[in-house]
């Protein structure tokens, strides 16, 4: 992180990256991510560990560099403070709360799948699932391999930070969690993603 960045208060940050300097979030969340892991250790998330707090930590740490007003009278960091108690809490109380719940949670095989093409509702997850298992095995192979060949392609041609991004953005994860989990801005993470798109446009 350059130097000047780090001699910046809070709010002299806050105002830098909501004009548009990546960097000064970036230089935020380096700062602040010990408050976050203290916090973290206190709170306990059913059916995840410290690094899953973390996550949602960070998150909410992202969010009030995000909405902080430097004109209210509240300091950065007792705001920050807030938003990152709030979105632990919230992780919280919903991974509690699914827990306690989990035949609300099920998908079943025989319902209609939503989307075009069935509008009529007769095709359900399991006449999908009964078409892929029933295709060619030697299509299936081809198709496998294929897919594998262009993957290990694509890795090569990109630098670390880039594969970094693609595997979380694959496991699901959105542009604010990966920012988060990464210390770096959703904007650069964007970015990123842009560039892996064009990336994997030029060897297709």
């Amino acid at each position: 992180m350059i130097k000047h960045y780090k001699e910046l208060s809070d709010e002299q940050l806050i105002e830098a990256y909501h004009k548009g300097t990546e960097e000064a979030c970036e230089e935020l969340l380096d700062r602040y991510k010990n408050l976050v892991r203290k916090k973290a250790k206190a709170m306990y998330i059913a059916g995840g560990d410290s690094d899953d707090l973390i996550q949602e930590g960070m998150i909410g740490l992202y969010k009030a560099i995000r909405d902080y007003d430097v004109e209210k009278t509240a300091s950065f960091l007792t705001f920050a403070s807030m938003c990152i108690n709030r979105q632990m809490c919230t992780a919280v109380s919903t991974a509690n709360r699914k827990k306690h719940n989990p035949l609300n949670s099920y998908v079943s095989f025989y319902a209609p799948i939503e989307g075009e093409g069935n509008e009529d509702g007769e095709t359900t997850l399991s006449d999908v699932l009964i078409s892929e298992q029933e295709q060619n095995p030697e299509e299936l192979y081809i198709n496998q391999e294929s897919a594998q060949s262009m993957e290990n392609r694509l890795f090569h041609t990109l630098s670390e930070y880039e594969r970094q991004v693609v595997t979380y953005f694959m496991q699901g994860e959105g542009y604010v969690e990966i920012a988060a989990r990464m210390g770096k801005s959703p904007k650069s993470i964007d970015n990123a993603l842009q560039r892996i798109k064009n990336k994997l446009l030029n060897i297709l």
